[in-house]
């Protein structure tokens, strides 16, 4: 990641920038099923879909546009981003290897009436902003769905590029 200072540009690590930003990861969440929640393949990583669960446990239910809020969705898509984060830090050991995110999808939970989707995602592109900047940037999907597993309202899907590792270097 790249930081402006004054006319220099610096580069800052993405646990540094965390530290700034006072945001601590959750213990990374385990799967629900008969899957992996990370694999990478050249400078890509793929996660899993990651839900808004703190403690092993949902940290918000429910439906957009029914019992739950726009600010709601944006709280537990940001959990799910974090988690995301978290499960990232487990697979590469060193968090200071990912460059930035590639793509976001949110799916969201909603009656058949909500239209702020894109709001709702906010929650997890706001946070990616705040940590890999502006600049950075990512494309992004998001939808409505009729439900999600353990009737979670969100799901995160996320593709990060990676530094190589210097074996996979090696390897070329």
């Amino acid at each position: 990641m790249l930081e402006q200072n004054g006319n220099k540009t610096v580069a800052s690590s993405l646990s540094t920038r965390l530290k700034e930003l006072k945001i601590e990861l959750p213990s990374p969440p385990t799967p629900l099923g008969a899957y992996v929640e990370s694999s990478d393949t050249g400078n890509l990583l793929f996660l899993s879909g990651t839900l808004p669960i703190v403690n092993q446990k949902l940290a918000v239910s429910g439906r957009l546009g029914k019992n739950l809020s726009v600010r709601d969705g944006q709280q537990a898509a940001r959990i799910a981003s974090l988690n995301a984060l978290a499960i990232a830090k487990q697979h590469l050991v060193n968090l200071d290897r990912l460059k930035k995110l590639v793509k976001l999808t949110v799916l969201v939970v909603t009656t058949e009436q909500f239209t702020d989707h894109a709001a709702v995602a906010d929650g997890a592109s706001d946070l990616f902003v705040q940590i890999f900047g502006s600049k950075a940037g990512h494309v992004r999907l998001v939808y409505g769905v009729q439900s999600l597993p353990i009737g979670a309202p969100v799901v995160v899907d996320v593709i990060f590029e990676i530094e190589p590792t210097s074996q996979s270097l090696t390897k070329r």
